[in-house]
């Protein structure tokens, strides 16, 4: 064979893989508003940077008649390329080439694309598609699923992990993108389950449908599997990208600058006048934080899931910060077990990935209740104070109102290792509220109980109490409180500790690890 034949050779191969399940195939993908594999990797990297790896893998089974069968690229695209100019790692599903079914060496293509990203120190992405593990191959399916689940487990911490559910994913597909870092869905597409509809009615005889339970919100707003729900792949993509200039390449690397062009000193005047003089009255946290970040600009994690609380990502001074805080408008702003879990996760990803951590804290306490105490509220409450202490990157918090008890040290307090904490003089700071503190206090309960006109003389000291101790600066006395600051000031004075502790050091006990309590 000439060397031109062998050249024409290569690209006629390209060319049939590159046509995947074939015209008619991806045409039905499209028909379902779903993008093909090779267009959501095109929409992933920057134009032109994506270079494939494995492209002629092909399967080794010979079961059913299989090694007749050709799956293009195994069903898998796999390769890496460079989004907002830095490298990353990924692999997407082709659901036209045999349902994107993970067989042997599909796995296997998903499995080097995962160690060729941690050896490089670069994110890895994974858009999944597919019909789960390749029954033709049996236990070899089932192999390669465990030998992706031992990779997200040895790179968690160490390199971000993005995961895109763009259609059916099911059975033991769904564990790996629950190891990942952020798991992104799209409304009315996308289906994650442990066990399908039809198993599920002929074992228990419940019935339900596929969006009731693994769609998009069923997991962004119930179970809290998922992070993020889109309405089309396009913008699933362009929120990847997005989610991935707050990040790091690995553990061992800053996130990226990127000039934002808003002062650092800028004076956040409306803050002066967002806290309502009813301490009775909600307002929304998350007009603080827009307040507070650059440009205003805030990149919310698990936003339908116990809203109660808040997560994300923003930037302060060109820097990327994760963001925590209490809700007002929700409960009151009081933790939960599901605010609590979701809490401290974040904590855990910010602190693995060097990122600062900023807290505002309006929270009255833990939410009372049976359902609460019996679901392991106290379990779960542990995981915030420790994922607080164990962190070592910046922490910052701000007080912006109540701040209350065992919920107090849970949200970043001083005792639970904050760097710097600053309160608005609206700041209630106290074991409980003065309503409650009034009906325990030993002296309080005998005045009142002498007292002819018992009412007046409760609201008397419930007003004595909130003088005395609802306030920011009993604790200021005792150093809890680093410095009580005008609302309008809290986004220079942030940046500016954020500027001092840039170079924080701190090194942790030598452990394995500890005994987190999940």
């Amino acid at each position: 064979m000439k060397v031109s034949e062998k050249l024409d050779l290569l690209k006629k191969k390209r060319e049939e893989v590159k046509k995947m399940g074939g015209e008619a195939r991806v045409a039905k993908q499209h028909e379902k508003g779903k993008l093909s594999a090779r267009e959501r990797i095109d929409l992933l990297f920057d134009e032109g940077s994506f270079r494939e790896l494995d492209m002629f893998v092909e399967h080794r089974c010979v079961n059913f008649g299989f090694e007749t069968t050709e799956i293009p690229a195994d069903g898998v695209i796999t390769g890496h390329g460079l989004v907002n100019g830095r490298t990353v790692f990924a692999y997407s599903q082709d659901f036209t080439s045999r349902g994107g079914s993970l067989g042997e060496m599909h796995a296997a293509k998903i499995c080097k694309i995962m160690d060729l990203a941690v050896s490089a120190g670069a994110p890895i992405v994974g858009l999944n598609d597919s019909g789960g593990a390749r029954v033709e191959e049996g236990v070899d399916a089932l192999k390669g699923y465990g030998e992706v689940f031992m990779r997200n487990s040895r790179a968690s911490g160490v390199i971000p992990q993005i995961s895109a559910i763009m259609g059916p994913c099911a059975g033991g597909a769904v564990y790996s993108p629950a190891m990942t870092d952020f798991v992104y869905m799209v409304k009315k597409q996308s289906h994650m389950f442990i066990t399908s509809p039809y198993v599920i009615k002929t074992v228990t005889g419940e019935e339900t449908t596929f969006e009731e339970l693994g769609g998009a919100m069923a997991h962004n707003a119930k179970s809290g599997n998922a992070h993020f729900a889109c309405d089309t792949d396009e913008e699933t993509i362009e929120a990847i990208r997005d989610i991935l200039s707050y990040l790091p390449n690995n553990n061992l690397e800053e996130t990226p600058q990127i000039p934002m062009g808003d002062d650092p000193e800028r004076v956040c005047e409306e803050l002066d006048t967002i806290i309502p003089d009813d301490p009775k009255t909600p307002y929304d946290m998350k007009a603080v934080i827009e307040s507070v970040l650059d440009q205003g600009e805030f990149y919310e994690v698990h936003e339908y899931y116990a809203e109660n609380a808040i997560i994300g990502f923003g930037r302060l001074d060109n820097r990327s910060v994760g963001i925590i805080a209490n809700q007002p408008l929700i409960q009151a702003g009081c933790l939960d077990i599901d605010a609590s879990d979701k809490i401290s996760r974040f904590v855990r990803t910010c602190d693995a990935f060097n990122i600062p951590m900023v807290t505002f804290v309006d929270v009255p306490g833990y939410l009372p209740g049976v359902q609460q105490e019996l679901g392991g509220i106290i379990r779960h409450g542990a995981k915030l104070l420790w994922s607080y202490a164990e962190a070592t990157v910046p922490k910052f918090t701000v007080v912006t109102r109540k701040d209350y008890g065992g919920a107090y040290l849970a949200m970043c307090s001083k005792p639970l290792g904050a760097d710097m904490v600053f309160a608005w003089p609206t700041a209630e700071i106290a074991v409980m509220g003065a309503k409650g503190a009034v009906e325990v206090i030993s002296t309080y309960k005998k005045e009142i109980s002498a007292a002819d006109d018992k009412q007046a003389k409760t609201d008397e000291k419930i007003k004595e109490y909130e003088n005395a101790f609802n306030v920011p600066y009993l604790a200021a006395q005792r150093g809890y409180i680093d410095d009580v600051i005008l609302p309008s000031e809290t986004r220079a004075r942030l940046i500016d500790a954020l500027k001092a502790m840039h170079t924080k050091a701190e090194v942790l006990p030598a452990k394995k690890h500890g005994n987190i309590p999940l």
